[in-house]
């Protein structure tokens, strides 16, 4: 049972009265006569809070209230994926950025809702008018089990039933099935049957995302990526002497602006360097060598006038490595490892502020390919599996989900069958996510089957340069399959590929829109 205390008089109050609700041990706080105050005084509560900003830079709002409130004793767990809204109840004012993050605090209710004011007003935040502009907009959702109702603090936030802005990034921070007795109650709050599940499809639920009105979005550079509307290509330059496919063809930095300059000519949306080989068995470089391959060559591609409007990303498991390229320049960091290698490298990434490709690895390069790293009983359901568990260490170092994009290693400490398998599976993975995090679920997935082994044993191509019809094929599965993105060597051919499949795509979906109207 949770224990209260009883504090010093105060205009504001609330008591503990347990009460049974369709979850168990839900408890309803409400106003006390005599204006004094019971807390809860025992251990942490989990609670939700919802972020919201449409007044100066927006993501940069976002990043300082969540160090402020990490500085304040709010423990930060999840987060929930990043959307811009059109602004509801006053029209005329700029469009919103808003999200939710789940957190532990052993701060009562009503401490809660100070600090929150206070992180409000540091960061501008002046009286203004109801649902007006802010640079900063932070609301209690839900504290532990608790139904609050004070003369400034009602919980469950009263509005949160009509509010798709805030349902949505709410519903991130759920799994698909209820892991806690907490948030058992927070479904309970709801007056559907299927709890909040059936108060967020009461307002149209994931039909409203990608409309004008709701776009999910991933920060990258200086703009937001609605990474859904098309698959990106992402083109493969290693400045290794040793890559299973072209290595030591790009280790000049002439040759390699050249190679640059002919992806980007024939589509690449992204163009992913590496100067560390992970080809099974390669021996691994350190920081120092790493970085004298790669910045002189990273350097010179942000020279080109051609790389406009594209995006470079850093292939490292190196936090060092990550922290350089982007001081430099870069606009993602490509980890292999999913922070495996460097155990710096979360809270690198973190302070870093730029998207993470997290890939599911066994192992390292040397081992990843051994028998026990080969051992699934259901390679999908453990591949979603360890890469939640990443995803959930990274949110604890503070790398917001709005910021990840998973890539589930086709080719790293898998097998033939078990490529196959990933290829054709990746809506189970998508599902296994999202029984834990709804928000990782939505993650942008990168896939990475170019030229692999496995493509050549199945096609009988012992070289590398011989597989690429089978990339496309595989590509092409990929993307029928729900991969954002594609990681590959020829981008030609694959940029063609990608234009197939987000056709096709874009019929099946109108076509649906079509039939549900009927």
């Amino acid at each position: 049972m949770n224990l209260f205390k009883k504090l010093l008089p105060t205009k504001h109050g609330i008591i503990g009265a347990p009460k049974y609700c369709r979850a168990p041990f839900c408890v309803f706080l409400h106003s006390v006569p005599d204006h004094s105050v019971v807390e809860v005084h025992s251990r942490e509560q989990e609670v939700v809070i919802a972020l919201g900003s449409n007044v100066g830079d927006r993501l940069h709002n976002f990043n300082e209230a969540l160090l402020l409130m990490r500085k304040s004793g709010i423990h930060i767990t999840r987060h929930g994926c990043l959307y811009e809204t059109a602004p509801a109840y006053v029209t005329d004012q700029p469009r919103f950025l808003n999200s939710a993050v789940r957190a532990v605090t052993k701060l009562g209710p009503h401490e809660l809702l100070d600090s929150l004011k206070t992180i409000e007003r540091n960061m501008g935040r002046t009286g203004g008018i109801r649902y007006g502009p802010r640079p900063i907009d932070l609301d209690i959702l839900f504290y532990g089990k608790y139904r609050i109702g004070s003369d400034i603090l009602t919980v469950p936030h009263e509005r949160i039933w009509e509010r798709p802005f805030v349902m949505a990034p709410l519903m991130d921070l759920l799994g698909s099935v209820i892991d806690s007795d907490t948030v058992a109650c927070w479904h309970s709050f709801s007056s559907y049957r299927k709890g909040l599940f059936g108060s967020w499809k009461n307002l149209g639920g994931e039909s409203l995302i990608g409309k004008e009105g709701m776009k999910r979005v991933l920060p990258i550079r200086n703009h937001l990526w609605e990474w859904s509307e098309k698959t990106s290509v992402m083109g493969i330059l290693n400045l290794t002497p040793d890559s299973f496919s072209d290595g030591g063809k790009f280790v000049s930095v002439e040759n390699a602006v050249s190679h640059v300059r002919s992806m980007i000519s024939e589509g690449a949306d992204i163009i992913d360097i590496g100067a560390q080989s992970t080809r099974p068995m390669a021996s691994r470089l350190s920081v120092e060598e790493e970085l004298d391959r790669l910045i002189p060559v990273l350097e010179a591609v942000l020279e080109m006038p051609d790389i406009e409007g594209k995006l470079i990303s850093v292939d490292t498991f190196y936090s060092d490595v990550a922290a350089e390229a982007v001081k430099k320049g870069a606009h993602l960091v490509n980890d292999v490892s999913a922070g495996q290698l460097d155990p710096n490298m979360y809270k690198m990434v973190a302070s870093l502020n730029v998207p993470y490709i997290m890939m599911h690895m066994r192992g390292d390069p040397t081992t990843m390919q051994s028998s026990e790293n080969l051992e699934y009983s259901d390679v999908c359901s453990q591949v979603a599996s360890e890469l939640f568990l990443r995803v959930k260490d990274a949110e604890s170092s503070g790398v917001p989900a709005w910021r990840i994009i998973l890539d589930p290693g086709i080719g790293f400490s898998k097998n033939t069958e078990q490529n196959l398998d990933i290829l054709t599976g990746l809506p189970v993975i998508r599902s296994k996510i999202a029984k834990q995090s709804l928000a990782a679920s939505h993650a942008p997935v990168l896939i990475g089957p170019s030229r692999k082994r496995f493509l050549g044993e199945i096609c009988n191509r012992p070289a590398a340069v011989e597989r690429d019809a089978a990339t496309v094929a595989s590509v092409t599965a990929g993307i029928l399959g729900g991969a954002n993105i594609v990681r590959v060597h020829n981008v030609k051919d694959n940029v063609d590929a990608v234009k197939v499949c987000d056709a096709m795509l874009t019929k099946s979906k109108r076509t649906h829109l079509q039939t549900s109207d009927l």
